[in-house]
């Protein structure tokens, strides 16, 4: 993508029915990777999160707790979704909510838009839902119920008996949208990434499609439907919205020619909402589709898939607490083949915390600023000749830069961080192998060990400025001490591999550990 171009992305719009878990904290800083590298490039980007507050699971929760699902909601989102976006520093440029205003009016005239163009049908429907999903339940995902639910026909995911509902709906002709959405597979083979999941995509469209139910009579905690107020809008056909609403759908003409279409980042479990549902409504509206949908895997902790249900799902902010919000961010955005499933352990965090940040980046980095104070008086200095050695750390800095642009590109994270990790090595190694505490004993190699010290410094500030978007607080203390021109934000990404910006002659500052050693409790 060349620089300035739009990157508007989204993360999937969170349902708030419960506390986040680190599966919410994976996406949403997987999202915001994306979005900040992106803005560094020069990029017009834009990142959108929010949340998904209608539906009968809210109402019912509501009831439980002896408030309006107003209150229930306003509370949820003020004291647990908001703040997971101060703990994890998330930068996202906007926080839609499905019931705000901006959100209701626009959601009416797409649908009414819909219905103008005759793609909506009014009908019977009875068919076993799952109030967990929010989701009339397909076949495949209905299985007799176990224990307790024996005789009864509970659904797969949430392992819950089915209610089974009778209600007069209106429908979407989803099923005319087969062989559009097929002809999109086909011609835009990225539309749908990792490939497994397109894969999966193309299967269940090419069983036919059903017409979908897009109205609820039996609750009004919901957005009206526009032509009968007797009706509210379906709650996922409802959420989905929130990607044009919020950014300016029937409001601002020129925001929205400038935003849309975007990228959505989601969980597998939402795909087919994404890649298939809301694609058909955009044809049926007759706007854009998204310019892709990348699924990513599940988190798994103890082999099980996170769920509040199962009291699998653990809090950002624990993890936080111990380790840091850059450390929360690097290692699920490193472990992981963003795409696939991945396990979590603190185990493997601790380990990993240890081994990669503080004793390879962490150290690499205060000690390069500790001998520059020592040999130099503080002073970045002037780099003498090149050896082979010094070149080789040149030449593998441009490559890596380049190689983890083209990675974040194909939305993987984990390899953009693979490549950029081979500097923070290359420079432990190259400090191992030049040993620069041996030139400061001879004052013949001083200009040998400037060239040495330049080498480690300039190859910091290069990672400075690819970390910043996957470790935005550590990268910000590196910036500082190593005394660089210009804000880090600022600084161009896809320039960070050109060898020699920082000037010698600038004064490096005391650099606290980046990352303190942690106890193993």
């Amino acid at each position: 993508m060349t620089s300035g171009g739009s990157f508007y992305i989204t993360t999937p719009i969170y349902y708030p029915s419960d506390v986040p878990h680190i599966g919410h904290g994976y996406t949403t800083v997987a999202v915001d990777a994306l979005a900040r590298w992106h803005r560094q490039a020069g990029d017009d980007t834009w990142m959108l999160t929010g949340t998904d507050e209608h539906g009968q699971k809210m109402m019912r929760a509501a009831a439980a707790n002896g408030v309006s699902p107003q209150e229930w909601v306003d509370r949820l989102v003020s004291e647990a979704w908001l703040p997971l976006l101060e703990t994890l520093d998330v930068a996202n440029d906007d926080f839609i909510r499905t019931t705000q205003e901006r959100h209701g009016t626009r959601a009416q005239k797409f649908w009414q838009s819909i219905y103008d163009r005759g793609y909506i049908y009014a009908g019977e429907y009875e068919a076993l839902y799952c109030v967990g999903c929010e989701e009339f339940k397909p076949d495949n995902e209905i299985v007799e119920g176990t224990g307790a639910f024996e005789g009864l026909q509970v659904c797969a995911i949430h392992s819950k008996p089915l209610e089974l509902l009778h209600e007069k709906n209106y429908f979407f002709k989803l099923s005319e949208f087969a062989e559009p959405l097929l002809e999109l597979y086909r011609t835009q083979l990225d539309f749908v990434q990792p490939e497994s999941a397109r894969n999966e995509v193309v299967a269940f469209v090419q069983q036919g499609l059903k017409d979908l139910s897009v109205s609820r009579s039996a609750f009004d905690w919901g957005i009206p439907i526009p032509w009968d107020d007797s009706h509210v809008l379906y709650v996922w056909i409802d959420a989905l919205l929130n990607y044009v609403t919020g950014v300016g759908y029937s409001a601002d003409d020129d925001e929205f020619a400038r935003r849309w279409p975007g990228y959505h980042v989601v969980g597998k479990d939402i795909l087919r909402f994404h890649a298939v549902i809301w694609p058909a409504m955009l044809m049926a509206a007759g706007l854009d589709v998204p310019r892709g949908v990348f699924a990513h895997g599940w988190l798994l902790v103890g082999g099980e898939k996170m769920s509040k249900s199962k009291a699998t799902g653990i809090a950002p902010q624990t993890l936080v607490d111990t380790f840091g919000s850059d450390a929360f961010r690097y290692y699920f955005l490193s472990a992981i083949a963003f795409g696939q499933d991945g396990s979590f352990s603190w185990e493997d965090m601790l380990a990993r915390y240890h081994a990669e940040l503080a004793n390879g980046f962490g150290n690499l980095a205060s000690r390069s600023v500790a001998m520059t104070t020592k040999y130099f008086d503080g002073v970045v200095p002037e780099p003498a000749e090149y050896l082979e050695a010094d070149l080789a750390v040149q030449r593998l800095v441009t490559q890596a830069a380049e190689k983890a642009d083209h990675a974040i590109e194909r939305f993987r994270i984990d390899q953009a961080i693979d490549e950029i990790w081979q500097i923070v090595d290359a420079l432990n190694g190259y400090i191992t192998t030049t040993e620069p505490w041996v030139l400061a004993k001879d004052e013949n190699l001083r200009p040998r060990l400037a060239t040495v010290l330049y080498t480690c410094l300039e190859g910091l500030r290069a990672l400075a400025v690819l970390l910043a978007p996957i470790m935005p607080s550590s990268t910000e203390k590196l910036w500082s001490a190593l005394g660089a021109a210009g804000a880090l934000a600022d600084q161009p990404i896809r320039e960070a591999g050109r060898w020699g910006q920082l000037a010698p002659g600038s004064a490096v500052a005391k650099l606290a550990p980046l990352f303190p050693r942690v106890e193993d409790e």
